[in-house]
């Protein structure tokens, strides 16, 4: 088994057990599969702190980040991380980015009354 695939499974536990703490040094990982990864697995864990952790996941180069990012913070309900779902999905340079985007922020969306 290769280190990253290790690792990859690695973080997948940590997601399961909460454990923020250990993701979040993984956050600025110089692998994309690793963030990407990272990123999954904030996604299992529906707190405040998670979805500040997806932040710069949302803001990352590589386009898996950002798309991973995006569908965790649906998964959460990270209300706080609206606008960062909002650009994406409107102006991400990479299309299947935006498509992810959108479905993630028409679903996390607060509706105008």
């Amino acid at each position: 088994m290769a280190r990253i695939e290790r690792v990859v499974e690695k973080i997948e536990k940590l997601g399961k057990k909460h454990n923020l703490g250990a993701l979040s040094k993984m956050v600025d990982d110089p692998d994309d599969e690793v963030r990407v990864a990272v990123a999954r697995s904030l996604g299992q864990i529906p707190t405040y702190e998670a979805g500040m952790q997806l932040i710069p996941l949302l803001r990352d180069a590589a386009s898996p980040v950002r798309a991973a990012a995006a569908e965790s913070v649906a998964l959460i309900n990270a209300k706080h991380c609206e606008e960062y779902l909002k650009k994406l999905a409107y102006s991400d340079p990479d299309p299947d980015v935006r498509v992810v985007a959108r479905e993630a922020y028409d679903k996390i969306r607060t509706p105008i009354i």
